[in-house]
């Protein structure tokens, strides 16, 4: 068999090569680029706030007074004068209102003059009597007629005392025309005005209060109780501070002085009192008032930023940065606050870095650039002292006054 050479043309060969090339090519897979590296969110990252904090129980409350006394007179009279001023301070014992002592100084006289006739009349009872013993020795005179004169002198006795007795009333009641103050107080204002008629233990005729101290009275569901306060007695003199309505701190303290025997069974409350002393006026019998109280033992609790935590459908929840710098969900249960920190009860320990904006623009389970940031603390530090113990953040200590 013979063979044939194909011969092509020198000026053909460059041409072949090049399509044989661009078709090699074609059947070749094309290789992927290489990924460029991933960006992470920066957010800010710090550690939690771990704070020896005061877990105060808030009730409200109306301040009453120790000893409240509403004025009335003791016998019916005209009142003659007013002998306080309206809303000022009175001591006991003294002079308030007069009444008209005229009628009662004539009632004394009457029976004054009653009293001196009954005396005489008693005196020639007894001389008789004195006598007729002697004359009955010397059978002078009967026995009935004796015995006469004993009893006349025993009537003429009982007469005495009893004009006694009416005339020491009427002198109580002269002395009772001048109603004069049973205690130390502040009194209102003048209910009736002279010239009036009054009438015995009816007509008001001013009140007053006792203001060197306030009761307030709250109640205390028995959960709080039983939990926070189960060792508290009246001894004990458990402080409580009171905020009146208009003030921003609590700056009135005052001790809890009284625990009621039982508990009331319709609404499972205890009901207890706290005493404030009013020396400084500001507090007033009525007046509506929030207390707080505190165990004596304190303790130490977590604290974060309110912006930390975030809200889902039923749980309140913060995302915390493990080792890995990955953020994870935990769900937290919230206590007090101070200023823009929230105590949170549970969910989270002492060594947990936390996301400090929360979940604005992260969530669960992503990858982040940390930028490591302090928790603001000054809230702390500028509370009041009863609210504060101790603070750590970190290396970081703040010493609280107690």
């Amino acid at each position: 068999m013979k063979s044939f050479k194909l011969l092509l043309p020198a000026f053909l060969v460059p041409a072949l090569l090049t399509t044989v090339t661009l078709l090699s090519g074609c059947s070749q897979e094309p290789q992927p680029a290489a990924p460029a590296a991933q960006q992470l969110q920066p957010i800010d990252v710090a550690t939690v706030v771990t704070a020896d904090v005061v877990d105060w129980s808030n009730f409200t409350t109306r301040l009453q007074a120790p000893h409240a006394v509403e004025l009335r007179p003791r016998i019916n009279g005209v009142i003659e004068s007013i002998e306080f001023i309206e809303g000022s301070r009175v001591n006991k014992g003294d002079l308030l209102i007069k009444l008209d002592p005229r009628p009662f100084a004539a009632e004394v006289n009457r029976l004054s003059a009653q009293r001196d006739a009954a005396a005489a009349a008693l005196k020639q009872a007894e001389l008789e009597e004195k006598r007729s013993s002697s004359l009955r020795k010397n059978k002078a005179i009967s026995a009935e007629a004796a015995d006469a004169r004993v009893f006349l002198a025993q009537q003429r006795r009982a007469e005495v005392a009893s004009v006694e007795a009416a005339l020491e009333a009427a002198r109580l009641n002269l002395e009772f025309t001048e109603i004069r103050s049973p205690l130390d107080g502040v009194t209102s204002n003048a209910f009736i005005k002279p010239g009036n008629t009054v009438s015995a233990n009816s007509s008001v005729l001013t009140n007053l209060v006792s203001t060197d101290q306030l009761h307030a009275f709250f109640d205390i569901d028995e959960r709080t109780w039983n939990a926070q306060f189960a060792d508290v007695t009246a001894a004990t003199k458990l402080a409580v501070y009171l905020q009146l309505t208009g003030e921003t701190g609590y700056s009135h303290q005052g001790v809890l002085d009284f625990i009621d025997n039982r508990v009331d069974f319709n609404t499972g409350t205890l009901r207890v009192r706290a005493t404030f002393s009013a020396d400084s006026h500001q507090l007033r019998p009525g007046s509506f008032a929030r207390v707080r109280i505190a165990p004596h033992q304190k303790t130490s609790s977590i604290l974060v930023p309110e912006s930390a935590i975030g809200t889902d459908l039923k749980n309140r929840f913060v995302l915390t940065v493990n080792n890995e710098n990955t953020l994870e969900y935990r769900i937290v249960t919230l206590g007090a606050r101070f200023g823009d920190l929230r105590v949170i009860k549970t969910g989270l320990s002492d060594a947990d870095r936390i996301a400090v904006n929360g979940p604005a623009r992260v969530g669960p389970g992503m990858p982040v650039q940390p930028r490591e940031v302090t928790i603001d603390t000054s809230a702390l530090e500028n509370a009041p002292a009863q609210t504060r113990l101790h603070t750590t953040t970190g290396s970081h200590a703040l010493a609280a006054a107690e």
